[in-house]
């Protein structure tokens, strides 16, 4: 198809067409006085001899890049309400209303179900507010990504600086709302149990921290990624040992592997046992006679009294080490393994298309894209 140029009638270039044109300008610069200066500006330039110039990114070491990319997000993260302030905000406001509705549950025959209710909201609906953060999560990829590109640093670099800028805020807002929690409730006393309930409470919501950043570096889109995170916390808190039983969970898939995959399982076996380990609670009807911890963790919520409920909380930490893993090898997938499957399906449709057309294209001509130099140049040496 012929362009012509938009000209009035004593125009004389308008039976001229674009292609024809650009041929003429190409030729016209092939033969001026600046095709020829600049021609010999590079035979100058190439006979200066020197170092070549490596072109493999940041020179910087990796420590260098983890701590300049820790101090940067840390700010970003500080700056923007919010990434972690706002939700701070929610946290203390949801955690207050657990500390009201449960306020001093105390150990009566009703405050059974009340401490493993109490336990099941904190390390289920509490630690399910963190997709909230996803946008922000979405909104780092895009830097990474670009920044990527110009080779600035890697993905390791990205990964430990975000990991280790984040944990500051994840510890105050853990520290914060638990303490607020766990003193209103007036759960097992102690300064070992209420630690035990703060790590327990930070590891988790580190592991969904770290679920969401995985999620986040494969689905760009945030009305996608907050409806497949909160799927996947959806399955594992259907599986975590409250809703339904251990024991009654079935067995094919749902109990193995199901239930040992969701961390909403192992922080509820490790509060339980902080929580309802040691303590005495009445009968019904009281007065009658005392029923210990114990006899309830084997018999009514079904966990193991003999695994200690830190082997519990070092699977969560555990957890939040495989998901960074799983972050880092999402992003490693999507930089070396998508490339290739898009060009791949591009050129298996092109060929496709051109087949339907009883068309036969040359198998460099697929790899290429359009461009105005080759059609020029073919139609030189025509």
């Amino acid at each position: 198809m012929k362009l012509k140029f938009d000209s009035s009638d004593d125009d004389p270039l308008e039976k001229v067409t674009t292609a024809e044109a650009t041929r003429q300008l190409i030729e016209f610069y092939r033969t001026s006085q600046y095709s020829y200066s600049e021609l010999e500006r590079v035979d100058q330039i190439s006979k200066v001899k020197g170092t070549v110039l490596d072109a493999g990114g940041s020179q910087s070491s990796f420590l260098m890049q983890a701590l300049t990319l820790t101090k940067r997000s840390f700010v970003n993260m500080s700056r923007d309400f919010g990434y972690y302030w706002l939700r701070l905000v929610i946290y203390l406001v949801v955690t207050i209303c657990i500390g009201t509705i449960y306020l001093n549950v105390g150990t009566s025959y009703n405050a059974i179900l009340a401490r493993g209710s109490c336990a099941s909201f904190v390390f289920g609906f509490v630690t399910f507010m963190s997709i909230g953060g996803f946008p922000s999560f979405v909104e780092d990829m895009k830097v990474f990504q670009r920044e990527r590109l110009n080779g600035h640093y890697g993905v390791t670099a990205f990964v430990v600086s975000n990991t280790l800028s984040a944990m500051p805020f994840l510890i105050m807002i853990t520290f914060i709302s638990g303490t607020v929690c766990y003193f209103m409730v007036r759960l097992h006393p102690g300064f070992a149990h209420y630690a035990f309930f703060v790590l327990c409470l930070y590891a988790s919501v580190t592991v969904v921290e770290s679920l969401m950043m995985a999620i986040a570096s494969v689905v760009p889109n945030f009305l996608m990624g907050i409806i497949i995170g909160a799927g996947i916390q959806g399955i594992f808190m259907l599986v975590s040992g409250f809703f339904r039983l251990p024991n009654d969970i079935p067995k094919p898939f749902w109990r193995y592997p199901m239930s040992y995959i969701s961390f909403h399982f192992w922080a509820l076996q490790g509060q339980y046992q902080n929580d309802l380990k040691g303590l005495v609670f009445d009968s019904q009807p009281p007065n009658q006679f005392k029923i210990p911890g114990e006899y309830i963790l084997e018999n009514v919520f079904q966990i193991d009294v003999h695994r200690s409920k830190w082997i519990d909380l070092s699977v969560l930490f555990s957890m939040i080490i495989i998901y960074r893993i799983i972050f880092f090898v999402m992003i490693k997938i999507n930089e070396d393994v998508t490339p290739w499957v898009r060009s791949y399906i591009a050129r298996r449709r092109l060929q496709h298309k051109n087949g339907s057309q009883n068309h036969t294209v040359a198998p460099d001509a697929v790899a290429k894209s359009p461009s105005l130099n080759n059609f020029v140049a073919n139609r030189d040496l025509a």
